[in-house]
């Protein structure tokens, strides 16, 4: 939690000496993103140790996100902030090794994203890249229905996100490549066992900003 207020406290500076040179807007933006993971399975084992289950990705669906920003800028340079509510949902394919059965399981989550970028300006086009704190705030899972499953998440993880952007008027267009510095899945926990994929998650996002 120290991390997220240290987080805060950044944007919270940043935000103010933004103001005291070059142009300022602040605006709303959205949009929506994928994921690019192709971990290997899990093979998660009961309390006794044994085979349980074989656990893999189905499908990482398209997320969506929605927040504000803040773009400083002068000529060349510019600074922009951002915090936004992230939503996305992943399919598992959970097999019984027992009995063979599959089954399609999914789990949303949701989480607030911090980005701060930083780059060049040459007209309208913007080329940055910053870091990207990401705080869970909440998730709903049909995995809870598998016996010996529970989440743990962390409180921040960390990642980075490079792009470029187009400010046409008082609209803001952002296209960027995520990547992560933790693995995919280590909230997952199975008979009190942590397990984790060995992918870190990239991500592709589109946002679409207003400006005011």
């Amino acid at each position: 939690m120290k991390q997220f207020h240290h987080l805060l406290l950044a944007l919270l500076l940043m935000s103010i000496s933004s103001q005291l040179s070059g142009q300022v807007r602040i605006g709303i933006k959205g949009g929506l993103s994928t994921f690019d993971i192709s971990p290997s399975d899990l093979l998660i084992l009961d309390r006794n140790d044994a085979q349980a289950f074989r656990m893999k990705i189905e499908d990482a669906k398209y997320g969506i996100h929605i927040g504000f920003f803040i773009q400083a800028k002068t000529d060349f340079l510019f600074i922009q902030p951002e915090v936004l509510f992230n939503s996305h949902s992943i399919d598992y394919a959970v097999e019984d090794i027992q009995t063979g059965e599959t089954r399609i399981l999914d789990e949303n989550y949701q989480h607030l994203d911090f980005p701060i970028m930083v780059g060049f300006r040459i007209g309208v086009l913007r080329l940055g890249a910053g870091p990207v704190g990401h705080l869970a705030i909440s998730s709903t899972s049909d995995l809870l229905d598998v016996d010996g499953y529970e989440q743990t998440f962390k409180g921040v993880t960390w990642g980075w996100q490079g792009g470029l952007g187009l400010d046409l008027w008082k609209l803001h267009f952002d296209f960027r490549y995520e990547g992560n510095l933790s693995n995919f899945g280590d909230h997952i926990v199975f008979f009190g066992n942590q397990y984790v994929f060995d992918d870190r998650p990239s991500r592709l996002i589109a946002s679409l900003g207003i400006s005011f």
